[in-house]
């Protein structure tokens, strides 16, 4: 009976999904989604991602969080527009939430929509929201056992980038190892250290996103 609920459940959620593909396509609009665990950086991620490619791109946020509206509101202040999904308990954002908060927004306005999931490193990897690109966010605090624990997340997604690059000379981290973790979970993913707070490798995750954009155009 559980597995025939999951089923269910997860075949409405890609028929929405495949709803929200459909509409980001007719819009050209890309769209990714950014996955975690709580404390990541994501928000502070996409706070300078706006800051800098807000002149180039028009950007809008969708941000998943149990309550409030917080992250939602420091995506405002840097100017761009942002809707808050509050998923009171649920420890993910599936594609209904995001086709309903699509009518907040005027995709023919947006060209990157951001999707902050739930800050979570377990159910967000299973739901397909109708986005482009699966990006997961790790930060060097969580230590070196969050892929190899965690693979079904860095299994689906083709870019992780390292977070809180600054804070590696304070911490027992190892870059070659989340490295060498990640090639055997994922050959096809890539590995991009940065550090959202000092700059560092953030121009390689602007030139990606650019990069992502014009192939997303030219489809």
């Amino acid at each position: 009976m559980k597995v025939t609920l999951r089923t269910d459940v997860l075949t409405n959620n890609n028929k929405a999904a495949e709803f929200n593909r459909e509409l980001f396509q007719n819009t050209k609009t890309l769209v990714m989604n950014l996955m975690s665990s709580p404390g990541a950086g994501k928000t502070t991620l996409l706070e300078e991602t706006v800051r800098v490619l807000a002149g180039k791109y028009r950007i809008a946020v969708i941000e998943g969080d149990l309550a409030t509206e917080r992250d939602a509101d420091r995506i405002r202040a840097m100017g761009a527009r942002a809707v808050q999904i509050n998923t009171h308990g649920g420890c993910h954002l599936d594609a209904r939430m995001v086709a309903a908060a699509l009518g907040e927004l005027d995709l023919d306005e947006i060209d990157i929509l951001f999707i902050e999931n739930v800050g979570n490193l377990v159910c967000p990897s299973g739901y397909d929201l109708g986005q482009k690109h699966k990006v997961a966010v790790l930060s060097v605090p969580e230590g070196n056992d969050k892929i190899p624990k965690y693979p079904q997340m860095f299994m689906r997604t083709e870019l992780v980038l390292l977070n809180k690059l600054d804070l590696l000379p304070y911490l027992d981290f190892s870059v070659e190892e989340a490295k060498r973790d990640l090639a055997e979970i994922n050959p096809k993913s890539n590995l991009l250290p940065l550090s959202a707070r000092t700059q560092e490798g953030m121009h390689e995750w602007f030139f990606w996103i650019e990069g992502a954009y014009l192939k997303w155009l030219q489809q």
